[in-house]
């Protein structure tokens, strides 16, 4: 099941903090279909926020069809985001845990893995590499 964080110094808003949780959670296989997502008092009380805010969320996500409410029961998820889910790529997983396992080796630690992942992928979106495969070391 998911357990929602919210980055009180994010600008951005409650709802969508949690709209962007549920997404990640269903591109990672953390969530699928019939999945029950938690109550929404139970969210808002252990993040301490008003239920309209998680109900917001929750209905953003129905509007996408990704998730369904039945009252008195709950909100289970619908259909995964669209595109492959990460959950079936087991190779790319492998070799991210191996290089996860060479940047700690190297000495970064986790904010400079997600920093050096983050400029990358900016870099690859600006130049249209995303697709591109890599460089053969020939």
């Amino acid at each position: 099941m998911i357990e929602f964080v919210l980055d009180g110094r994010s600008k951005v808003n409650t709802y969508v903090q949690l709209i962007q949780q549920v997404k990640q959670a269903l591109r990672v296989g953390l969530l699928t279909a019939g999945d029950q997502l938690p109550k929404v008092r139970d969210v808002a009380q252990s993040l301490a926020i008003n239920p309209n805010t998680v109900l917001k969320a929750y209905r953003e996500l129905e509007i996408e069809g990704l998730v369904e409410g039945r009252p008195g029961v709950g909100t289970f998820v619908r259909n995964t985001v669209a595109g492959s889910s990460l959950a079936d790529q087991t190779e790319l997983r492998e070799e991210l845990v191996a290089w996860l396992h060479r940047a700690r080796a190297a000495g970064l630690t986790p904010e400079d893995v997600t920093a050096l992942v983050e400029t990358t992928m900016r870099a690859a979106l600006v130049a249209g590499t995303t697709r591109a495969e890599p460089a053969s070391a020939g």
